[in-house]
């Protein structure tokens, strides 16, 4: 089938949806949403037999629904409709939600129904971001896998939602949600400063002020109980603030400040927002190189032991790598290694293993080409000391979907494991050559034919593609609980001492036959200063609009 994703932007979920089609056979195209005419005119072009659109925010031309089979993937259950679905589940704290997807019609969310699936939603509040990207994606990617099969069959009708039960009570049509309603009381409970925050992230964020500064807030924790005036900033630690709240507090981990015209500026690790305003407060107590503690209840980076298998997890905002989370991660590294274990596990958190430099701190700084050559010489060390490590075995765990610079820093490992669903983007964009030590890593695994075509074609590929040609070792299942356990028989089988010397002799094998590691990177380098000093091929200004979101990539078809 001759299938068209006709989408806002080619984010996490419509490249699941395009690489589970293409997998399937069908012939799949995707248009990014301009303006109507632009519409009109690339459907038109491509001349599918279905359209799809797994992430859209424009209403789709009459000119195009009425001529062409045109189904909307809905982040809410049947009876939802509105712009602010996950919203409004996530702050009202819905029990279950769900998928729904309806065909295009003049009304907005009204149109017939061709699939649905429901899912019951996490206990704890969790980051809009994270919603999307988790349980909405699975239950769009069955929807539309549903919607490609029906639409094969002549005689499908789809059904129209009054015909259809509720199956999550309260599902209705919601206004657009507005700052006055994500407001937050830092006098009130935790739990709902947590779900007001948590809704609006990644955007738009919640408008609130914090040591006298009106900023928009993201990324919050719940922080253990101390005593503080409601909103007083209490403590710091890695880059986030501990905010007193009525009946505990709560981390704040990312701020964007309001910028004199009103509108939100860069976001930003909450003590770099702040700045001089939180120099006198106190870096909260950090056990080096083990869990959060109790007082603190905040971190970035853990190591724990369990047997002959050492467990270093990470998890970064977006998987944005600054020179400080390189560093602090490269401290960790370390200190796994040094243990009297068989097994280190590099293991991310579920939203991204790694992204790659941070574009954000980039941008923000007095001198962004200093502090981008800052960046990638942090990150590399990491790549050296996962590629470098002879002691241990390493397995770096993708617990969530990589790209750029974020798909290569784990290539050196002994292991390299991937939960199912995640995408990998193992290709650098937006003007630069890249480093981590890709030109050693990537064709290692894959050959260099297949390395260049990756570059080269920049394309998402799947874990399970990535299994298929050697750039991933192991693909373990979609539940990140279930992944979990399956990582942790992995890691176990890993530990028998006679394969760690067989792994461990055939690295340093590797490492003999190859020229030094240093060679490939200043290779890397060379490149890097010609796009960082002297912005050959326009990182500047591509970096800008990725961080200001202003500025739209031209309205374009990528073929199958």
């Amino acid at each position: 089938m001759r299938i068209l994703l006709l989408v806002s932007a080619f984010n996490g979920l419509s490249q699941r949806v395009w690489l589970a089609l293409r997998d399937l056979g069908h012939d799949v195209g995707v248009q990014l949403a301009g303006d109507g005419p632009d519409i009109i005119t690339g459907v038109t072009a491509a001349r599918p037999d279905l359209i799809l659109c797994p992430y859209l925010t424009k209403r789709v031309p009459a000119e195009v629904w009425q001529r062409w089979p045109t189904v909307i993937l809905h982040p809410g259950p049947v009876g939802d409709r509105g712009p602010s679905s996950l919203d409004w589940a996530i702050s009202d704290g819905m029990a279950r939600w769900g998928v729904t997807a309806l065909q295009a019609v003049e009304e907005m969310d009204a149109g017939p129904v061709w699939a649905t699936r429901t899912f019951a939603m996490p206990a704890t509040a969790t980051r809009k971001s994270a919603l999307y990207a988790g349980l909405v994606a699975d239950a769009a990617l069955e929807c539309a896998l549903e919607v490609v099969e029906k639409a094969s069959d002549p005689m499908f009708v789809a059904t129209p939602a009054e015909k259809l039960p509720v199956e999550v009570p309260g599902a209705r049509l919601r206004p657009a949600m507005r700052q006055a309603d994500r407001s937050i009381d830092w006098a009130g409970p935790v739990e709902q400063i947590l779900r007001r925050v948590r809704a609006a992230d990644g955007v738009p964020g919640v408008l609130t002020e914090i040591a006298g500064l009106p900023v928009y807030a993201y990324d919050a924790h719940r922080g253990p109980v101390r005593k503080g005036r409601p909103g007083e900033v209490l403590l710091r630690r890695e880059g986030a603030v501990l905010i007193a709240a009525g009946d505990g507090s709560v981390w704040l981990g990312h701020l964007r400040p309001v910028t004199a015209d009103g509108r939100p500026g860069i976001k930003l690790p909450a003590v770099t927002v702040l700045g001089s305003l939180v120099h006198g407060v106190a870096h909260a107590s950090a056990k080096s190189g083990r869990a959060p503690d109790t007082v603190s209840g905040y971190g970035q980076i853990r190591y724990r032991r369990d047997g002959a298998v050492g467990w270093l997890h990470f998890d970064f905002y977006n998987g944005a790598m600054a020179a400080g989370h390189c560093r602090r991660l490269l401290s960790g590294l370390r200190h796994a290694v040094e243990q009297d274990t068989r097994v280190v596990v590099l293991c991310s958190g579920t939203e991204a293993f790694s992204t790659g430099i941070h574009l954000n701190m980039i941008e923000h700084a007095s001198d962004p080409a200093a502090e981008g050559w800052a960046n990638i010489r942090a990150i590399n060390e990491v790549c050296k000391e996962i590629i470098t490590c002879t002691r241990q075995t390493v397995v770096a765990a993708y617990n969530g979907s990589a790209g750029a610079g974020g798909a290569m820093l784990g290539l050196g490992a002994d292991v390299v494991a991937a939960r199912d669903g995640i995408v990998l983007n193992p290709y650098y964009d937006i003007g630069l050559f890249g480093s981590e030590l890709h030109t050693y890593t990537l064709p290692a695994r894959v050959g260099a034919d297949q390395a260049r075509r990756l570059l080269s074609d920049k394309l998402p590929i799947s874990a399970d593609h990535a299994s298929r040609i050697g750039l991933v070792d192991e693909v373990g299942p979609r539940h990140s609980g279930t992944f979990l356990e399956w990582l942790a028989t992995l890691a176990a089988e890993e530990a028998d001492p006679a394969l760690v010397r067989a792994r461990a002799e055939a690295k340093q094998r590797r490492l003999a036959a190859s020229p030094p590691l240093g060679v490939f990177e200043a290779r890397e380098l060379a490149e890097m200063s010609f796009d960082l000093f002297d912005d050959r091929s326009g990182f500047a200004a591509a970096r800008r609009m990725f961080v200001s979101k202003i500025g739209k990539p031209a309205p374009h078809l990528l073929a199958s």
